[in-house]
């Protein structure tokens, strides 16, 4: 891209985004700032009915958790006006015509037309009507509304994810761009905006490909120029089922409050179905080193939350004390970084953490399932200072003095110093626990 590229991502605020749409987000996100360029969020609102401001602030939300801010956002619901300037320029050129046709009227023609293997598209029937035809039908009581004419040429551009492409624009309907209430669909004001906002790359799901067609006509007729456009694969559930935002699969709110990291999310909504390897990182900087449009698969990717747990739990093993400290402090845990180092290691989630801390700082309810043996190894625990190698000294001279060895050793002790069968390593645990406390819990009490 020789461009500087001007970008967009342009949801509409009719539902929580999902994962699916984090994919789109990040891709034009790491295309604009890995070369300096600008991230516009455009807020396609122009629904009314469905559009709510709770979903326009959550979208926000999950940007930035992300690590998304854009440099601009626009919401399409303050720029009618244009939207209006452009549809009567098209009019005036002849691009845009009234229809009246009713969708029960549409509907029974598109089944007359399949009937006699005919492709459904619209015959522009419209076109044909005179003023008179007009003016009688809107006495009737029937508004317009109204279709771009489309030139029947075959569109073509060089996608920057899938290479050339073309599409036939004789065998599409004329689209509808104003409702019969005077309300717009979605492709007018994305054209228009696009136009304004000086949009170079237009980065988004392969189900627009022939959306493109229609716009490049569209962008033509008004004299605006052409972006670049690509269209990436979409995602899919782990059943291989399409996303949606109104039934909230994998919403970004949800693996947010999750507690899952946002860049196991993004790694994986970016690289997933990629030429790349889905791994760790630790930035979008690292992240957008790795993105080639130009490797993403053609083939619907799936997006797997075992796959995102596993990642999520693999940055967490990784994670420095220094990244960690203010998420601990806040969920009241941060016993410093020996305590960190420690428990990383078995964490899913960084909020599990929390359930340590009460191992280390007690009390803790024993688990005494020999007590002899217990009184045994409780003799043998070495004094303080306790350090790395304190607790395989320790067992190895329970081992000598009792002949225990493997399970039989090490689960008795672990059950009594911390009352779980599972957990992190006891030779980074004993230090924290100190000698006091594990003597305590060594004879059964809770401590």
């Amino acid at each position: 891209m020789s461009v500087t590229p001007v970008v967009r991502f342009a949801p509409s605020p009719t539902g929580l985004l999902h994962i699916g749409n984090a994919r789109t987000a990040l891709i034009n996100w790491l295309v604009a700032t890995r070369q300096h360029g600008t991230f516009l969020l455009r807020l396609d609102d122009t629904d009314q009915t469905r559009s709510r401001p709770e979903f326009a602030q959550a979208i926000v939300e999950d940007l930035a958790w992300l690590g998304i801010v854009p440099d601009r956002t626009i919401r399409q619901s303050d720029r009618l006006a244009l939207y209006g300037a452009a549809a009567e320029r098209l009019k005036a050129a002849g691009r845009l015509y009234p229809c009246y046709e009713t969708q029960d009227e549409l509907e029974r023609r598109r089944k007359r037309q399949l009937a006699r293997g005919l492709p459904p598209v619209y015959d522009r029937a419209a076109l044909s009507l005179d003023e008179a035809a007009r003016a009688a039908l809107e006495a009737q009581g029937r508004k317009p509304h109204w279709r771009f004419r489309l030139d029947g040429e075959t569109v073509t551009w060089d996608d920057l994810v899938r290479g050339p492409c073309h599409v036939d624009c004789a065998s599409l309907s004329d689209p509808v761009l104003v409702r019969e209430d005077g309300t717009y669909l979605y492709t007018l004001p994305s054209v228009v905006d696009d136009a304004q906002e000086g949009i170079t790359h237009v980065v988004r799901g392969e189900d627009h490909v022939t959306n493109t067609a229609v716009q490049i006509q569209i962008l033509k007729a008004l004299g605006a120029p052409v972006p670049a456009f690509g269209h990436h694969n979409l995602l899919t559930n782990a059943a291989g089922e399409g996303l949606s935002k109104r039934m909230g699969h994998l919403s970004l709110k949800g693996l947010r409050e999750a507690g899952l990291e946002p860049m196991a999310v993004a790694a994986l909504a970016v690289l997933v179905g990629s030429a790349e390897a889905v791994r760790p990182v630790e930035t979008l900087a690292e992240l957008g080193g790795l993105l080639d449009l130009s490797h993403i698969s053609r083939a619907p990717a799936r997006f797997d939350e075992a796959e995102l747990r596993a990642l999520n739990a693999r940055i967490l093993h990784a994670m420095p004390y220094a990244q960690a400290q203010p998420r601990l402090a806040a969920l009241d845990c941060d016993l410093g970084e020996a305590f960190w180092l420690a428990v990383r290691g078995n964490l899913d989630v960084l909020a599990d953490a929390a359930a340590w801390a009460p191992v280390v700082t007690g009390p803790v309810a024993p688990v005494v399932d020999d007590a002899a043996f217990l009184k045994e190894a409780a003799a043998l625990l070495p004094q303080e200072p306790f350090g790395p190698e304190t607790w395989k000294g320790w067992t190895s001279a329970v081992k000598a003095a009792t002949g225990r060895a493997g399970r039989a050793l090490f689960m008795p002790l672990r059950l009594a110093l911390t009352g779980r069968d599972h957990g992190p390593e006891l030779a980074a645990l004993l230090p924290l626990i100190g000698r006091d406390r594990a003597l305590r819990r060594l004879a059964g009490e809770s401590a």
